[in-house]
């Protein structure tokens, strides 16, 4: 029983940031979530000599070389195949976490980050550029899993109070990677022909270190208590991230959460989209994630030196706007990583895609009218660092955190899933089309995702609620319909959490759980 083995003194559940927490944070962020933010940049400097690589291969095995359009949707299928790994990756994080935990999955999911850096690093020894494109869809498989286990690992194991900054955190570290990336990708550094694969290869570095240090700290305590039932671990887990031992009203409140799933058993995708009482947080999901990618970040990272170009940057100096772009997505980051807890999800979130709004239609009014006024072009570069400081102070992190937040124990794998693969199916969509798009409909292409921006915004404001020092119970009761909603699965057994009607978004008519008095913990 847990209250027999439970020594507590009484209080509020401890909400500081321990050491532990922050190490946790520090290495599945340094170690995985990094890693997104790297390749989604590192291709973008070493383009020319990777696309004179596959060229100078054909035609040493074929006699003859690729014509434009051949190279540059070859270009395309090595940018955009990471997202497609990604997909892959993120259908099967709901199977992945059921099986081997929170923690589990990542330090597992390391191998692939060698297998992909081995590939890649040796492709041009090996004079094969299949090498390149498979270890790119290799990297994209291990993100697609980092990409939702990191922001649900540490959603799980943060108290209430710091799980937006603790959230927040892979999105900082996706920001550093970017930067590293462009960083790195100076002719002074490892920007020459000779070094584009160990360039590519570099991922295995903070990998490395993560898969060293991580499988010392615990499991997620939700998954061991709510899935696994041991309390045991549990106990021992909270301890290694909590300031005390004041832990007992945090096991209630888990308590509390397992009494309200109609089952423990993990949801699937199939029963999470047929559920009438999670309907709006699976579309809440759905609309952020696609939002998320549809906005055109990625293309601003994919292709930024050519945006540059086009906006009338010198070539020589493309390279050093780029990284300067890069150090104003970590302190964009850090703005937002150390305002979400005071501000809320719901500012960063529609003030973030409301920028992006703007300075995406500000590059299509800037290119059209850098011809006639000078200045213009540094108007447009202007609303490239809106875009991407818009997306890195809420957009960049939010949708993740939200879709941890949103769901209970049973349902969040599941919701991770949809979004995940949303967010990379979407992500393939801009990276592969986004080039076409650009010759076919020049600077207005950019309207496209100013639109997506603007209708994003829109939707949070109107729907999604603040969910800012609130229990999971409390926000998924917060998403109940106007119209009265009765768990009745709730009701066929007698130690489950019974239901009011609710009102409006959420609140209990009463403001009151109504908890069977003869439970106790398994």
């Amino acid at each position: 029983m847990a209250e027999e083995v439970l020594i507590t003194s009484p209080g509020k559940i401890t909400s500081q940031l321990t050491s532990s927490l922050l190490s946790v944070a520090f290495l599945t962020s340094f170690g995985s979530s990094m890693l997104y933010g790297y390749n989604l940049a590192v291709v973008n400097s070493p383009a020319g000599y990777i696309k004179d690589f596959y060229n100078n291969t054909v035609v040493s095995r074929n006699g003859t070389g690729l014509n434009g359009e051949a190279l540059t949707l070859m270009y395309s299928l090595t940018v955009s195949v990471f997202a497609i790994g990604g997909l892959i990756g993120s259908l099967m994080v709901g199977i992945l976490v059921t099986k081997f935990g929170r923690k589990g999955t990542i330090v597992n999911s390391t191998v692939l980050v060698f297998i992909a850096g081995s590939l890649m690093g040796f492709s041009r020894i090996s004079g094969s550029p299949e090498m390149v494109i498979f270890g790119r869809f290799i990297t994209g498989i291990h993100s697609g899993i980092s990409l939702s286990v990191v922001p649900m690992y540490l959603g799980e194991i943060a108290p209430k109070k710091v799980r937006g900054f603790l959230g927040l955190m892979p999105s900082i570290f996706i920001c550093i990677g970017v930067f590293s990336a462009q960083l790195l990708g100076l002719h002074e550094l490892l920007g020459k022909e000779e070094h584009w694969p160990l360039f590519l290869s570099l991922v295995v570095v903070p990998t490395f270190v993560q898969l060293m240090l991580l499988p010392w700290f615990p499991e997620s305590p939700r998954y061991l208590l709510i899935e696994k039932h041991n309390v045991h671990a549990t106990i021992t887990a909270l301890k290694w991230y909590r300031a005390k031992c004041n832990i007992q009203a945090e096991i209630e409140e888990m308590q509390e959460e397992q009494r309200s799933l109609s089952s423990v058993d993990t949801v699937s995708v199939w029963q999470l989209l047929l559920d009438p009482t999670v309907r709006w947080q699976v579309l809440s999901v759905v609309i952020i994630n696609i939002g998320m990618q549809l906005s055109g970040i990625d293309a601003i990272w994919f292709y930024t030196n050519d945006i540059f170009e086009n906006a009338g940057i010198p070539a020589p100096e493309i390279p050093y706007t780029t990284v300067g772009t890069g150090a104003i997505e970590i302190i964009a980051g850090l703005i937002g990583c150390f305002t979400i807890e005071r501000l809320g999800r719901r500012p960063l979130i529609i003030g973030g895609f409301g920028v992006m709004g703007i300075c995406c239609a500000g590059i299509t009014l800037s290119l059209i009218l850098q011809t006639h006024v000078h200045f213009m072009k540094y108007v447009s570069v202007g609303c490239v660092v809106g875009i991407i400081a818009g997306f890195c102070i809420g957009p960049a992190g939010v949708p993740f955190l939200i879709t941890a937040e949103l769901f209970k124990q049973s349902y969040r794998p599941a919701a991770y899933t949809v979004g995940g693969s949303l967010n990379w199916m979407s992500n393939f969509t801009i990276g592969f089309i986004f080039p076409f798009l650009q010759m076919s409909a020049g600077s207005y292409c950019y309207l496209v995702f100013s639109s997506v921006c603007l209708a994003v915004a829109v939707y949070v404001f109107f729907v999604i609620p603040e969910t800012k020092n609130k229990t999971f119970v409390e926000i998924s009761q917060m998403f109940a319909t106007k119209e009265a909603v009765v768990e009745s699965q709730a009701l066929t057994q007698p130690d489950q959490l019974k239901l009011k009607k609710m009102n409006g978004y959420g609140t209990l008519e009463n403001g009151s759980l109504e908890l069977d008095s003869s439970f106790s913990c398994p």
